[in-house]
């Protein structure tokens, strides 16, 4: 999964791959809706796109999101207020009915995030697919946690 031209400054090159996981605010299950979800996922991939970070799986359960991005030499708290920031403005000025019936005018986000590195990388892209609605996720029979350990 390397990447042919990695980040690079004046003295370092960098490729750093990152699972990441963002939940929305109240536990609402937004992406149950395929509209929501699909502006999500072209609203994320602008947001790195403009930040030269790299998305390379994404897969949406009922209230979060799992992802695998490449950080480069970016801090792990600078991608998090990027992609939480740019998707969450963006996505209330696509849809302010749901910042005003779900959010009672706040944010999209749950303050908290998740972005580690993956020990197995190739485990770590099997779970992001295999979310609810990832992209071997729906239609199969992994709903829980439990269910795709067994």
């Amino acid at each position: 999964m390397r990447k042919e031209k990695p980040a690079r400054c004046s003295s370092a090159v960098g490729e750093a791959w990152m699972h990441g996981m963002f939940k929305i605010k109240y536990c609402h299950a937004i992406f149950e809706d395929e509209i929501y979800r699909e502006a999500m996922r072209t609203l994320l991939l602008e947001a790195a796109y403009d930040h030269e970070l790299v998305i390379s799986e994404l897969g949406f359960d009922d209230n979060h999101l799992h992802f695998l991005v490449d950080i480069g030499l970016y801090d792990r708290s600078e991608v998090a207020k990027v992609l939480k920031g740019y998707t969450g403005k963006k996505f209330f000025e696509f849809f302010p009915e749901l910042k005003k019936s779900h959010f009672w005018g706040s944010g999209l986000w749950n303050p908290a995030y998740y972005l580690g590195a993956p020990k197995d990388l190739a485990y770590t892209i099997r779970y992001i697919q295999t979310q609810k609605y990832g992209s071997k996720g729906i239609g199969k029979t992994q709903r829980t946690l439990i269910g795709f350990a067994s």
